[in-house]
């Protein structure tokens, strides 16, 4: 068992303190949300829509797996940008663990505290 306190952050690297310093202002920063975007052609049922016609509407959807389903939901235009940016922040977010966890196994691999 380990008997020390984590390292405070000036004893980190400036790797991973850079590393630790965006995942923090990504985590503040508001919303994140794990999923996929997929922009999709729609037909709205109106039979004297331009969509009845071939020019379908566009939409975009959130899909998101849950163990063997997928969860899909519409994202209204109003929430397009929202739903972009949160999904983003999450791709960063793992990113950046995973950035910080590299630095970690480099560390176990050779034998540093």
């Amino acid at each position: 068992m380990l008997d020390k306190k984590p390292p405070s952050r000036t004893g980190l690297s400036p790797a991973e303190r850079a590393l630790r310093s965006k995942l923090t202002q990504l985590v503040a920063s508001g919303g994140l949300i794990r999923g996929t975007l997929l922009d999709r052609q729609r037909v709205c049922g109106n039979p004297r829509c331009r969509c009845a016609r071939g020019q379908k509407h566009p939409a975009l959807y959130l899909i998101l797996s849950d163990g063997p389903r997928q969860r899909q939901l519409y994202i209204p235009k109003a929430w397009h940008d929202r739903v972009r940016q949160w999904v983003d922040n999450h791709r960063q977010i793992k990113a950046l663990i995973h950035g910080i966890s590299e630095i970690h196994w480099a560390n176990i691999k050779d034998r540093r505290p």
